[in-house]
């Protein structure tokens, strides 16, 4: 994620205010949430033979649902993968065709980063939040599957949207890589709740998450995040961002 959060402010009756509206009225792209609003969905799911969206099957590693957050978080920071320079070895990491066509997946350059013990060629860098061994784990089920660019429709739930049990996991996925660990982008590390509600409650969160033009997108490389995490975000600041 970018150094800083948008300039956007929103109060948490603000946001009730604005979901209350509907979200297809021009201009309230700020919280877009109404089941009525259509919207076009971020990756074309594996079909079945019925031509529906495949359903996720727990025992496959899916790029676009689980790989790719964890890379654009920890791998595509400014100054790092984001694109493809000298300092970089011309690797860019924002995407599927971005990440196979310079070949550190294939010649297990990718792998062999995340698990080095050198700090000066593990990658993330120190500074930055190391990953996990289950997300290392997940990558390498990836690849083991054949590090396909596959992906599949999920259930979407938000009948019940807490910080530690849906927000947080969220953050840790989508964000910790840019702002967690002990040098997090623009000192802002949104590790804490007291540090999220805060940016939640003034506005700046739905305006990155929504990518609305008075805020700096988050992701700001990739696709927006999907609609049902975007469902959950606003949910949590139109409920004030409670930690619960």
């Amino acid at each position: 994620m970018r150094t800083v959060f948008g300039t956007a402010r929103m109060t948490a009756a603000g946001a009730r205010s604005r979901i209350a509206t509907g979200c297809c009225a021009a201009g309230v792209a700020l919280l877009a949430m109404l089941p009525g609003c259509k919207h076009e969905p971020l990756v074309t799911p594996l079909a079945e033979g019925n031509g529906e969206p495949a359903a996720c099957d727990p025992d496959v590693a899916y790029f676009q649902q689980q790989v790719l957050p964890l890379l654009i978080s920890n791998c595509a920071v400014p100054g790092c993968h984001d694109q493809a320079t000298g300092d970089n070895d011309g690797i860019q990491i924002t995407d599927y065709g971005s990440l196979m066509a310079n070949g550190t997946v294939q010649n297990g350059d990718l792998m062999e980063s995340l698990t080095e013990t050198d700090p000066d060629k593990v990658m993330p860098p120190p500074g930055q939040t190391p990953l996990t061994p289950d997300q290392i784990a997940l990558i390498q089920a990836w690849i083991d599957q054949g590090a396909q660019d596959n992906s599949c429709a999920g259930t979407c739930d938000t009948s019940t949207v807490t910080y530690a049990g849906t927000i947080a996991p969220l953050v840790q996925q989508r964000c910790g890589g840019c702002h967690g660990g002990s040098n997090p982008q623009g000192g802002l590390n949104l590790g804490t709740h007291a540090v999220l509600s805060t940016v939640a409650l003034n506005g700046t969160l739905a305006a990155s998450v929504t990518h609305d033009p008075q805020g700096i997108p988050m992701p700001p490389f990739g696709p927006m995040l999907p609609q049902c995490e975007i469902d959950k975000f606003l949910i949590w600041i139109q409920d004030g961002a409670p930690n619960n």
